[in-house]
C-alpha cells in the first residue's frame, strides 16, 4: 500500500515538474535541419532529445543483452559436456598394478 502511495506521489512529482519545465522553457527556437529550418519550443526540443538518446542507449543495451545471452546459453552447453565428461570418468573403474 504505501509503496504504491509512493508510487503516485513519485509520477505526480514528476508530471509537476515536466509542467513547469515546459512552462519556464517555452521560448521558440531556431532547428536548423537539412530539409530546411524550424520554429520550436525549447522545452520540446531538450525532451525529443532526451528520448532519441533514450532510445539509442536502449537499442546499445539490448544488443549488450542479446550477446550476453548467446555467451550464457554457450556456456550452459559447455559445462553440461564438461559435467558429462567428469561422470564417465568417474564410472571408469580403477586399475590397480599390483
Amino acid at each position: 500500500m504505501i509503496v504504491k502511495v509512493f508510487g503516485y506521489f513519485f509520477l505526480l512529482l514528476v508530471i509537476v515538474l515536466g509542467v513547469t519545465f515546459a512552462i519556464l522553457n517555452a521560448t521558440p527556437v531556431s532547428v536548423h535541419y537539412y530539409l530546411g529550418t524550424a520554429q520550436i519550443a525549447l522545452s520540446l526540443v531538450i525532451v525529443c532529445s532526451l528520448f532519441i538518446g533514450f532510445l539509442i542507449g536502449f537499442f546499445m543495451m539490448f544488443l549488450v543483452v542479446l550477446r550476453l545471452k548467446s555467451e550464457k546459453r554457450r556456456l550452459k552447453k559447455r559445462l553440461k559436456v564438461t559435467e558429462q565428461e567428469i561422470e564417465n570418468l568417474r564410472a571408469i573403474p580403477l586399475k590397480d598394478e599390483h
